[in-house]
């Protein structure tokens, strides 16, 4: 695994990604070749989170400045948001931070669609649009459209674990990404490596304490998973939990559910959700007010690594 030019960790700040990161360090990949890559989920183009944490983005730029790679953002114009509001419109383009400190722009030509509902949870990506739309095609673009990955080998990093679910256990640990085009004449050879697929979960917090990293602070208020603040994955409790922390963008997510005609939960709506959850007691102010910040100010790296209340919790992700 040392032979590519360049490694793109896809890296959300939460527990697997930077396990991923932790692990190329640890098996002696150069940090010069690795590269942290975010995706901002709520866009750019507001200044205010409707799905994500508040602290995510700057949590994920202090980490790579903590270990000094480089660390490059990228999101579909508009976010999480216009997306789904998205009315006889073209999706939006993808925007991409490049090496020189500009900002490439692609896409957002598309045939016009409506969507209109908060994505659904299902394995298919075209019902559950979040994965594909904010994530997988967002990163595949940046790929596909920098020529400095042409005539060059590039290895994509990805946290899926087969212990989340049955379909992650299937996945290939190595096979060509999407982005790659080793065969066309650009030359542009792209592999994807997932190197936790067959790891415990302790295995992952093994690895952040063993480096002394600070977890992503909603692992500390209870939550088992690092995605979205709002994830459609979530359960009853942690929609409690999140309503609890940051009501005016629960409130929001109802109002826009009742516009739509359609919930997020197909047969149960937010407010009912709720309502039938317990908030976490390990919620405590001072890390709510970490979490929703929109500055990380805790130090990365930490003398007195604590396991997270949230570590063996309810993860509430794909299955």
């Amino acid at each position: 695994m040392l032979q590519y030019d360049t490694y793109i960790v896809a890296f959300s700040g939460g527990k697997d990604s930077m396990a991923c990161f932790l692990h190329l360090l640890e098996i002696g990949v150069p940090k010069e070749k690795i590269e942290l890559w975010h995706h901002d989920i709520d866009g750019r183009e507001s200044d205010k989170v409707f799905m994500d944490w508040e602290c995510t983005p700057d949590y994920c730029r202090k980490v790579a400045a903590a270990f000094g790679v480089p660390i490059y953002f990228s999101w579909k114009e508009g976010g999480f948001l216009r997306e789904m509001l998205r009315n006889n419109e073209a999706t939006a383009p993808t925007k991409f931070e490049l090496p020189d400190g500009t900002v490439d722009q692609v896409g957002g030509k598309g045939k016009p669609n409506t969507r209109r509902k908060f994505p659904q949870i299902t394995a298919d990506l075209r019902t559950r649009w979040c994965s594909a739309y904010l994530k997988i095609d967002v990163g595949s673009s940046a790929i596909r459209n920098q020529d400095r990955f042409n005539n060059s080998s590039t290895l994509v990093i990805s946290g899926e674990r087969g212990e989340e679910s049955p379909a992650r256990g299937k996945y290939a640990v190595l096979e060509p990404d999407r982005a790659d085009g080793r065969d066309g004449k650009k030359k542009r050879l792209v592999d994807r490596w997932r190197p936790i697929r067959d790891w415990k979960e302790q295995e992952v917090w093994d690895i952040m304490e063993r480096n002394q990293v600070r977890p992503h602070p909603a692992y500390y208020l209870g939550w088992g998973r690092v995605s979205c603040k709002f994830c459609i994955f979530g359960n009853a409790n942690q929609f409690a939990s999140a309503f609890k922390i940051s009501p005016n963008q629960g409130e929001w997510m109802i109002n826009l559910e009742k516009d739509f005609g359609c919930t997020m939960k197909r047969k149960k709506d937010l407010a009912t959700l709720r309502d039938e959850g317990v908030p976490y007691e390990t919620m405590n102010d001072f890390m709510v007010d970490v979490a929703t910040s929109y500055e990380y100010n805790l130090s990365i790296f930490t003398n007195h690594w604590v396991m997270p209340a949230g570590a063996f919790g309810e993860s509430c992700g794909p299955t």
